[in-house]
């Protein structure tokens, strides 16, 4: 199992700049630093004195690490340890500072995965739409969460109470968990979210993007595509079952490893397909598919 997520995928693997992965620092706190220097949260950008021209959002409609780094290396082609000016990063949101941080620890040969959640760290009595960095420590035996947006300049804004680097279960909640609390009524679906969207269709939307990424397809956090459910759909039985078992896969993974694989590979509803839709372009796009 940990072998599945050492290997380089889809979505993580560097491409032609694999090697520029490797040369990154080993430590994980140098490695955070690196991708905090190397991205620009679109929706931050304004604290750091950034005024994004629609041409640079279009960056966060990029997927795979590969092409991720095609477009930063093409504004600044200095190696990735060289801290970018904030107007020369590349432009993403949460998924995109985890995708390159699970492609580096992967290009070293460190187990690493994207987790689709939510944070409760960005705004009091809320469950914040999110993504992290779950890697495997060996020397602690157990899996890590790492936050690897959170710089500097957000940390003054969020005022994280924990450590960055192992992030609190309950501090960043994997939509797993967020499902299983709302169905056993033990919290709020509208809670969760992001912006005016919010509740517990969401919270189905990122299981099964939690599920995708465990399966080594880290998808855009606007992505739609098979069993996802609209803002106005009412949830048989049926679908809430099926919701409920992927809850139950995706918080322990590792036990479940081969039903995951098997579920989500047989599944076409469940399984990446081809295009997908993505919703804030309101079109459909091909999945580039990177060997």
């Amino acid at each position: 199992m940990l072998d599945f997520y050492r290997r380089p995928a889809t979505m993580t693997s560097g491409g032609e700049h694999a090697r520029m992965l490797d040369a990154v620092p080993r430590d994980l706190a140098g490695m955070t630093r690196v991708v905090q220097s190397l991205l620009l949260h679109e929706h931050w950008a304004p604290a750091y004195g950034v005024t994004l021209p629609d041409k640079r959002r279009s960056e966060s409609h990029i997927r795979p690490a590969s092409r991720m780094l095609d477009r930063l290396l093409s504004i600044d082609d200095r190696p990735l340890t060289a801290a970018r000016p904030v107007d020369a990063r590349l432009v993403g949101v949460c998924r995109h500072f985890t995708v390159l941080l699970v492609a580096m620890l992967r290009a070293q040969g460190v187990p690493a995965r994207a987790r689709c959640g939510f944070g409760a760290y960005f705004k009091p009595g809320h469950f914040e739409d999110h993504w992290v960095c779950e890697y495997w420590n060996a020397m602690d035996g157990r899996w890590v969460l790492v936050d690897a947006q959170i710089d500097d300049v957000q940390r003054a804004k969020v005022q994280p109470d924990f450590d960055l680097l192992d992030v609190p279960r309950d501090r960043f909640v994997i939509a797993g968990d967020a499902w299983a609390r709302c169905r056993a009524g033990d919290a709020d679906p509208s809670t969760f979210g992001i912006f005016d969207m919010r509740g517990l269709w969401f919270v189905a939307g990122n299981l099964l993007r939690d599920l995708a990424a465990l399966n080594n397809m880290e998808m855009l956090p606007w992505d739609v595509w098979g069993a996802m459910i609209r803002p106005d759909e009412a949830l048989g039985d049926d679908r809430l079952a099926l919701f409920d078992r992927l809850s139950t896969i995706t918080r322990a993974p590792d036990a479940a490893f081969a039903e995951l694989r098997a579920l989500y590979e047989g599944n076409e509803d469940l399984r990446v397909p081809a295009t997908v839709f993505n919703k804030v372009l309101n079109r459909p796009e091909a999945v580039e598919v990177i060997r």
